[in-house]
This record gives C-alpha cells, structure tokens and sequence, in this order.
C-alpha cells in the first residue's frame, strides 16, 4: 500500500485541491486519525501579486469604519494590522489570540513534536508584529504568519541536522504521537502516523516542509511555493522527492498481513 498525499489531511484544503493527476497514492487509516485543527483559514496568499499599491490598500482599510462599538475582537484581520502598525497594543493582543491555535497547529506539524514549538511561535509573532507594515494586503495577516512560521522551524531543522552530523546533538527529534494524533485514533492509525513523520524526519528539511504543506495541510501548489519562498517548479520536485522516498520506504502493516 503506497502512501497518499490525497488523504493524509488534517484539515480541508484552503482552495480546491490540485488536479486528481498531481494526488495518486492511498495512506490510509494515517488521514483521518490525524489531529483536527481549526478549519477556514482562507485564501489569502503570502506575498503574492495582487492588484493596486500596498499603500491604497492600506488606506482603503484605514478609511473603512472601524466599527469599534461592538469591541475590537468584531474587527477583521486587516483593520487590526493597521491597527497594529500604529502602535495598538489591544489589537496585536487581538491578532496574537485570533491566530496563536493555528500557529501553533502548524509549526507542530511541520515538526512532528511539540518541543520549543511555543518558543517558535513566540518568536513568529513578535517578527510578525515588528514588520507589519511589510505587509503587502493587511488581510492576509493569517498566510503571513504562516510563512514566517515555516521560515523559522526550517531554520530549527537544518540546525539541529547540523548539530547531529557534527556530533553534537540529536539527528532528529521524537515523533510526539500525542501532538499529532487524534485522541480517538486507532492503535494501528497512531502506527501509521508514527511510520510517516520518522521517515519525513530523515529528508532534508526543504523536503519535508513542503511535502507537509502540500500532503498535510493541503495548501495548493502555488501557496507552498509562496511559503516557503521558492519558485513553483522547484516546490514541485521537493514534493515529488518526498513523495517518491515515502512510496519506496512505507510499509502499512494491514497489507503486509493480508499478502503473508
């Protein structure tokens, strides 16, 4: 049984997913029993073209009614980043509320732990809130985050790599099933699961992220490139990489047994 980036999903895609061409393996029982997270993250796009200056964007947010009456949590993302940008605290305690479950969803997947992953996110955040008037559409705050996110566990894993060729720490870290898993997943699901992230963890790490990105968190082709800040093509073969190593190395006990 090989693996299937189609079905190893934690949650829906953020746009239709790319065509039945691009998705041919099965997974498994691995999909299903994977920890949920919050769906409607939306389609915004970190980074991408879109039409008219960032400047009129802004201004066209500035501009709109705040709508304050209802509280600062009833504002939309971009009028918060504006916000933000002027110095509001509240609303960066807003920004940091509305977004920290995702952040934190996302960095421990793309890990397959949840060590120092609330370090990773502190510090996505305070980079995020730093730097919002680099961002090009104050609507696509959530995307943003997430590209900053993928940035900084990337980093992590080429250090920790480093350090373990040179001897001088771990190779990789555990897979922290408990993390990743559904709480109502079957023994040999968590298997699956497990057998999955331990041999991710010995690709490198560009592999790994956008296999993940692309299998895991269903992102379209074009919003992992945007993520991790490659061109489409070379995101292309990253994924194919990983997906050609899982189909040679994954073994589903189920089939094994069947075959035997």
């Amino acid at each position: 049984m090989r693996p299937q980036r189609g079905r190893l999903r934690l949650v829906e895609p953020v746009v239709p997913a790319a065509p039945a061409a691009e998705v041919e393996e099965d997974m498994g029982d691995a999909g299903s029993a994977l920890a949920p997270e919050e769906r409607g993250r939306g389609g915004a796009r970190p980074g991408g073209a879109r039409a008219g200056s960032a400047a009129d964007r802004r201004s066209s947010v500035a501009t709109a009614p705040a709508e304050r009456g209802g509280g600062i949590a009833e504002l939309p993302d971009a009028q918060l980043v504006v916000l933000g940008a002027r110095g509001d605290v509240s609303a960066l305690e807003q920004l940091y509320r509305r977004h920290v479950a995702f952040a934190i969803h996302l960095a421990t997947r793309i890990e397959g732990s949840a060590r120092d992953v609330e370090d990773i996110v502190h510090d996505a955040f305070l980079r995020a809130f730093e730097r919002l008037d680099d961002l090009v559409d104050p609507a696509a705050f959530r995307a943003w985050l997430g590209s900053i996110i993928v940035h900084k566990v990337r980093s992590r894993m080429r250090r920790a790599r480093l350090l373990g060729v040179l001897g001088m720490g771990k190779s990789s870290e555990p897979v922290d099933l408990d993390a990743l898993a559904s709480p109502a997943a079957s023994p040999h699901a968590r298997a699956q699961i497990a057998q999955i992230y331990a041999l991710l963890q010995t690709l490198p790490a560009d592999d790994r992220i956008a296999w993940i990105l692309r299998s895991v968190e269903g992102h379209d082709l074009e919003t992992v490139a945007q993520m991790t800040d490659c061109s489409l093509a070379t995101v292309k073969r990253r994924i194919s990489r990983a997906q050609h190593f899982l189909d040679g190395h994954f073994v589903d006990s189920t089939s094994s047994e069947a075959s035997s």
